[in-house]
């Protein structure tokens, strides 16, 4: 018996999660493929992630869609890390600060000479050397591939936009290239009772949608991938113990800065996201230790702006399905699993699941090898987002408040706890291929939060004192000069509108 071709989608769900996914999808094999995407307006999505991590800027370019566009359409800013309050202990703050910090020798990462520099007396910080968080404090922005004159890179950025503004911008680009919306709501998925597969879904409007391939992005709901396949659940709460999140707008603040800010609070911590109309605020905690309403209350007093409506809860449980591909469908979004978003993981996660199913699309029929390294990547792609996830967690030297005295006692995962101790022990870090998080970031996490290392690698002291204070002085007027012929954010934002 000939498979079937697979050549009808059928996506469950909009919002950023299933008009990333069809704009993907139709703009490398809309000319194999139909794709339908089938969503309600009587039901509302939860808009993950405000803020985003670089490779948004590689899915734009990849879509075709022009940054002028983009942010014009999304009121979006630009993200040049991530400001991290009171996580350590309180007063501590320290940036995850995206592109590269001084400059490497071969073998040895610069925070090895950092390092040595302050046995020597020093007393600079590391992120002296980090061009976009000086840029970042200064509240300036510019793209730049490279620091003039040099090899040492540019600002490398990404952006705060309104989720749902952009899902409006790439359904008005997906259904121009082919993309079906139906509007409508599901009211019963049917599964073929001789392999198990979905075989087409009922609408409150009496049509029956049938499909070869559907993509789940029905949120937190998981109407298809849990609900109807009870595919499993694999739950990180045990170690990322916030279970709620509080949000609500308030009204923008000037200037608008160029980075995420999360501030630790006694239960969880609180994210404040500056777009062009607006700033995005929520708090995430533990209902264990912080009810809703006092969540509400302590969310709403810490605001720097007028809200813009009332506080929204949203309950969550983080983790996993233990299959992203099941069957004949596919978990893109929510439905998949839920990181909080404190490293803004959600919109990339987005991303490489659609990237990821591209690469994998079943052609006649669905391969159960395609099927399990899919599913294999993903897992892989998940534990290594949630060991960097926990890793603020572990590390906070908090006294005054069980939920973080918790979180010290807490056991991890053991790729994590072997990732701290090399780093405790001799200042390394290495890198899984095709690793999200790059060596810089685990080390402003680590370095951040006072993880100090006990040794340095050798290379770092081959250098004379006056040549490591001359290479760190040089270093850090080459950022100063660079930061000081940076435009301001604001200034870049009005000039990009025009």
């Amino acid at each position: 018996m000939t498979p079937t071709k697979i050549s009808n989608v059928v996506i469950v769900g909009g919002g950023t999660s299933g008009w990333i996914t069809a704009a993907l999808l139709v703009k490398v094999l809309g000319r194999v493929i139909n794709i339908t995407l089938v969503e309600s307006d009587e039901i509302g999505t939860i808009g993950v992630g405000e803020a985003t991590i670089p490779p948004i800027v590689q899915l734009n370019n990849a879509l075709g869609i022009s940054e002028k566009t983009f942010l014009a359409h999304t009121k979006g800013t630009f993200k040049l890390g991530i400001e991290f309050n009171d996580w350590g202990q309180l007063g501590d703050s320290y940036m995850h600060a995206f592109g590269g910090i001084g400059k490497n020798l071969p073998f040895c990462d610069f925070h090895h000479l950092w390092l040595q520099s302050k046995q020597q007396g020093g007393n600079s910080d590391f992120w002296d050397f980090s061009l976009n968080y000086q840029a970042a404090m200064a509240g300036k922005f510019g793209p730049s591939q490279k620091i003039a004159s040099t090899n040492i890179q540019g600002l490398e950025y990404a952006y705060h936009f309104d989720a749902g503004l952009y899902a409006g911008l790439l359904s008005e680009f997906s259904q121009g290239l082919g993309v079906k919306r139906l509007e409508g709501k599901v009211t019963e998925v049917v599964v073929n009772q001789n392999n198990g597969d979905v075989s087409h879904l009922c609408l409150a409007n009496g049509e029956h949608l049938y499909g070869d391939l559907f993509i789940d992005c029905t949120g937190l709901k998981a109407l298809l991938i849990e609900q109807t396949l009870n595919t499993g659940f694999e739950d990180y709460s045990h170690w990322l113990p916030c279970d709620r999140a509080v949000a609500v707008p308030c009204e923008k603040v000037e200037p608008i800065v160029p980075y995420t800010r999360s501030t630790a609070h006694s239960c969880g911590w609180q994210w404040r996201i500056p777009l062009q109309h607006r700033t995005g605020n929520g708090l995430v905690y533990s209902s264990k230790y912080l009810s809703d309403e006092a969540a509400k209350a302590q969310l709403l007093n810490s605001l720097d702006g007028k809200p813009l409506g009332e506080p929204k809860i949203i309950a969550f449980k983080t983790g996993r399905r233990r299959k992203q591909w099941h069957r004949n469908v596919v978990a893109i979004g929510l439905s998949n699993g839920f990181f909080e978003p404190l490293e803004s993981t959600n919109i990339h996660l987005i991303q490489t699941a659609a990237t990821r199913l591209i690469k994998f699309f079943p052609h006649f029929g669905i391969k159960e090898a395609e099927v399990s390294e899919f599913n294999r990547q993903a897992q892989v792609e998940a534990e290594q987002m949630r060991d960097f996830i926990i890793l603020h967690y572990k590390v906070n030297q908090k006294v005054d408040s069980p939920f973080w005295q918790a979180c010290q006692r807490m056991e991890i995962p053991h790729t994590l706890a072997q990732k701290i101790a090399l780093f405790a022990q001799s200042g390394k870090v290495f890198r899984e291929q095709d690793e999200l998080f790059t060596e810089i970031a685990w080390q402003q996490v680590m370095l951040g939060q006072n993880l100090v290392p006990a040794d340095i690698h050798p290379i770092a002291t081959m250098l004379s004192p006056l040549q490591l204070s001359e290479l760190m002085e040089n270093l850090k007027t080459l950022v100063d000069h660079n930061v000081a012929g940076i435009v301001s954010h604001s200034d870049f934002l009005a000039q990009i509108a025009h």
